[in-house]
Parts: structure tokens; C-alpha cells; sequence
């Protein structure tokens, strides 16, 4: 497989992990944004330093000075090519689960067949194994392509037509919504609301509308809609397909 972005052992959390260079996923990526500035921007809001990153001082070639680096887990870059919304994302996000799979492969203890017929049947076995997780990463790269699209769509839809287009019933997409830390209800109120980090990170927006009363009067009605973006996020989280 070649090595389109360079893993390393690191420490996360106490733990030796495969980690990506974080300044080498931003290469990748063609970020024009500054470095420092795109990494706080992605990690401030959805990831928690010593769970899904790291980070660690690291001397420059040309410098004395020792200069801030992050160590992402695989799972944190995959999140984080994914909503680069480009198609160098895609094609980071498919590379990282393939070196997923990969890690898993040479994980497993090395067993040495005793006979002919168990060496044909251990190589039977990988062949089959090896089918699966191409077939896998086949289905795989539609599918984050079509979440790509999802998420650089026009507009927002309200969370009932959120959940038809991720095929939940309402309710099980609010019980999720509100379960997961993305909306709440403050004492009292009918409304839902959308938690401060999910706006800022373009997942959720809210819509004011004016509705004129019987009377005359009118009020002023809050509504929190599901974004592209955050649309997109649902569905990898809960690995649903939608269609674009």
C-alpha cells in the first residue's frame, strides 16, 4: 500500500497508538490556511487533547526554538479530511481506513500450518480475507464521495426532514440529538435548542421567524435546523448511507 501520509507510534492518553503528524495532514490536504490557526479551529470544538490528539513540542530544522505539533489518532484525521469537503479529504479518509484494516491484519498472532492441507486452508482463508476488505474499501469510497456532497450542499432542513433523509423516525433523531450533547431545552420551553460548539462548528443554525397572532401581535418563533455539514456528520456517525 503506498504511503500517502506518514503514520508514526505516538503516545495519546497513555497509550502507544498509530497517530498522524497533523502538519503533514494539513500538506495533504492543500490547506491554504495557516497551520496553527486550521489545527485550533478543527480540534476546539469536537475532540479532546489526550482522547483523540496530542500535543507535543518538536525542534524546526532551522530553528532552536522547539515548535508545536499534533499527534491526531486515526479516527480524529479520518473526522478531519472527511469535512475538508474536498476530494484530496476523500481520498485521506480511505487511505486512513485502509491502514486501519491493515494494522488489523498484522495484528493478529502468526500461525504456522503443520500440514499441507492446513497451509491451503490458511491461505484460502487470507484470500478471503483480502476479497472482503477490498470489496469493503469499494463501498467505502461512494460512500464518504456522496457525504462529501452532502455536506458542501445549499441550505438546511428542519430536523423531521433531517430524519427522513436519514431515514430515522423524528423522534429516535431527537432523542439522538438530544442525547449526544447537540440540542436541548431549557426549563420550561418547548423549544429546542442547539448547543453554542455545534453552531460554531456550522453543524446546527437556528431560524427566527415572526408569526402574526389573531390578535395582531406578533411572535417570534426559534427554530434549530440541521445544516449539510451537520447532516453529513449524523450519518458518518451513525453509518448511515444517504443519498446526495
Amino acid at each position: 500500500m503506498n504511503e500517502l501520509i506518514t503514520l508514526a507510534r505516538h503516545e495519546i492518553g497513555g497509550e502507544q497508538v498509530q497517530a498522524v503528524n497533523a502538519r503533514n495532514l494539513h500538506a495533504f490536504l492543500e490547506i491554504r490556511k495557516d497551520f496553527s490557526d486550521w489545527i485550533k479551529a478543527q480540534l476546539s470544538d469536537l475532540f479532546l487533547q489526550g482522547i483523540d490528539f496530542e500535543v507535543f513540542p518538536q525542534k524546526g530544522e532551522n530553528s532552536t526554538r522547539p515548535r508545536i505539533e499534533y499527534a491526531l489518532t486515526i479516527e480524529c484525521a479520518k473526522h478531519i479530511a472527511m469535512m475538508s469537503r474536498t476530494a484530496k479529504g476523500v481520498e485521506a479518509r480511505n487511505y486512513f481506513i485502509a491502514c486501519e484494516r491493515r494494522a488489523k491484519l498484522l495484528a493478529k498472532a502468526v500461525h504456522i500450518p503443520q500440514s499441507l492441507p492446513e497451509a491451503l486452508r490458511l491461505a484460502a482463508d487470507e484470500a478471503e480475507r483480502r476479497a472482503a476488505a477490498e470489496a469493503q474499501l469499494a463501498i467505502a469510497a461512494p460512500k464518504a464521495e456522496a457525504l462529501d456532497r452532502i455536506a458542501t450542499a445549499e441550505g438546511s432542513l428542519c430536523v423531521t426532514d433531517a430524519a427522513k433523509a436519514l431515514q430515522m423516525k423524528p423522534r429516535e433523531l431527537f432523542n439522538w440529538l438530544s442525547g449526544n450533547q447537540w440540542i436541548y431545552r431549557r426549563t420550561g420551553s418547548p423549544n429546542w435548542i442547539a448547543y453554542q460548539n455545534r453552531l460554531q462548528a456550522g453543524l446546527l443554525e437556528h431560524k427566527v421567524t415572526t408569526v402574526e397572532r389573531n390578535d395582531g401581535s406578533e411572535k417570534v418563533t426559534e427554530q434549530v435546523r440541521v445544516t449539510p455539514k451537520g447532516l453529513a456528520k449524523i450519518a458518518e456517525d451513525l453509518e448511515i448511507a444517504v443519498s446526495a
